[in-house]
């Protein structure tokens, strides 16, 4: 009769392998995601780096360190869980994570170079002083 004791003992063995998070882990977690949100918030409202080009570098760089915490401390993303299998597809989502945010950052950029006239029209839509009909051939062979 112990022997059937024991093996149903083992059988709950299998929710141990994964990694579950404590209340203080959960707390580090959300307590890192507040400072990686207002940092960027505080720069963006500030403009404290005064370079909006290094502003963008920067809270691209915040979104990614939040990317990472928020798979470590809340999907308890590690090597030791699932053979490492975990740890795989945390690679596979940092590789996505930096196409999505360097492919999004190139799109805002020629979507905003290449769509907006800038100085060379008004807001009615008009040519403004001082330009000609060859400025605006020029804007269409932008790459």
């Amino acid at each position: 009769m112990s022997d059937a004791v024991h093996s149903h003992d083992h059988h709950d063995d299998h929710h141990d392998e994964g990694a579950h998070g404590s209340f203080g882990s959960y707390m580090i977690g959300f307590g890192l995601s507040v400072i990686l949100t207002a940092i960027p918030f505080w720069l963006v409202m500030t403009g404290a780096l005064g370079d909006p080009k290094l502003t963008g570098i920067v809270i691209v760089a915040f979104a990614a360190v939040q990317v990472v915490v928020h798979m470590i401390y809340f999907l308890h993303m590690n090597t030791r869980v699932e053979g490492g299998w975990s740890f795989m597809a945390m690679a596979l989502t940092l590789v996505l994570v930096v196409i999505v945010l360097a492919g999004s950052t190139w799109v805002m950029y020629h979507m905003n170079n290449n769509m907006m006239p800038h100085a060379a029209m008004d807001m009615t839509g008009e040519m403004s002083v001082g330009h000609d009909m060859s400025t605006m051939a020029n804007m269409s062979e932008m790459p």
